[in-house]
């Protein structure tokens, strides 16, 4: 849509009441035994398990894109009644796509590749938009693009909104995640503001964090940022994923955050094409979890590695 200024303008955020509501969110919902497994599968099919280190190679891709396609132990999935289920994709950078394209083939599990100079957004704005086409070319089916903080930080909005759309427009028919870097950003108003903005420019998809910030997820900012994909709805019937990322490593987070969308946004957001956990410990705890569920006992980490 076109960028509505008095809309973003009209965008306010009483940051003590979010921090209030949020504060609550861990203590109101409890689910245990067969509902909470449950749940944790549910889990598991909405990460996007990640590898983004410096010293990535082909063979830890491989390991793990093995693991999204079997992400608990096929004894344990048996028991549960669960024998299938892979994670919502892999998300790796550029260089390693066509190699996880490689080892997720004959799966539904896409593949998403971080770019426009991730992480921080600051190589030549060209190049950033080559890299979105390389990716696609390389057969990534998601792109995560990092936003320029620097608009949302002098309220320039028509320059957000003219790079989030260029962005869309380089990814074609990939689904675009736009990453706020919101532990940058401020305040939570600017956080629903470039919320807004990069919905309007076409954003099918509205992240957190990159995870290299110092604050990455937080429930006060998924509830913003929440809040208005939930207004955009309202106004133009357009449905926006979210995807949190960054330190959210155990599975009662994971449990927490699952409540939160379907408190806030309902059923259909409790699906991978609206939402998404940007993890990758996150997997191993949930593991556990369930081995505790079927077992009563709890199993060391070595034994739910990533690959």
């Amino acid at each position: 849509m076109a960028l509505d200024l008095d809309w973003v303008a009209a965008v306010q955020a009483n940051t003590s009441a979010i921090e209030r509501r949020a504060a609550t969110l861990p203590g109101r919902r409890s689910v245990k035994k067969d509902f909470q497994a449950a749940w944790l599968c549910k889990a598991i099919s909405l990460i996007d398990l990640t590898t983004l280190a410096g010293d990535d190679t082909e063979g830890r891709v491989k390991r793990l894109c093995a693991k999204a396609r079997q992400p608990v132990r096929a004894e344990l999935l048996e028991k549960l009644g669960m024998t299938g289920l892979t994670t919502g994709a892999v998300c790796v950078y550029h260089d390693m796509v066509e190699a996880a394209v490689r080892a997720l083939e004959g799966t539904h599990i896409p593949v998403a590749a971080v770019s426009t100079g991730f992480p921080a957004g600051l190589s030549p704005y060209k190049l950033r938009l080559a890299e979105i086409g390389e990716s696609v070319k390389a057969g990534a089916r998601e792109i995560d693009i990092v936003i320029s903080r620097r608009h949302v930080l002098t309220g320039d909005w028509q320059a957000l909104y003219d790079e989030m759309q260029e962005m869309r427009a380089a990814c074609g028919q990939a689904h675009v995640k736009a990453i706020l870097a919101t532990g940058e950003l401020g305040t939570l108003r600017n956080v629903a503001r470039a919320s807004l903005v990069c919905m309007m420019a076409g954003a099918d998809f509205i992240k957190t964090s990159t995870g290299k910030e110092g604050v990455n997820a937080t429930l006060p900012v998924s509830l913003t940022m929440i809040r208005c994909i939930r207004d955009y709805m309202d106004r133009t019937g357009v449905k926006v994923g979210y995807k949190p990322a960054g330190g959210i490593a155990k599975a009662k987070d994971a449990l927490v955050y699952l409540s939160l969308m379907k408190d806030e946004l309902g059923h259909p957001w409790l699906q991978p094409d609206l939402f998404r956990f940007g993890a990758s410990s996150l997997l191993g705890d949930i593991e556990r979890q369930l081995e505790h569920h079927l077992t009563g006992h709890y199993s060391a980490a070595n034994r739910h590695a990533m690959g």
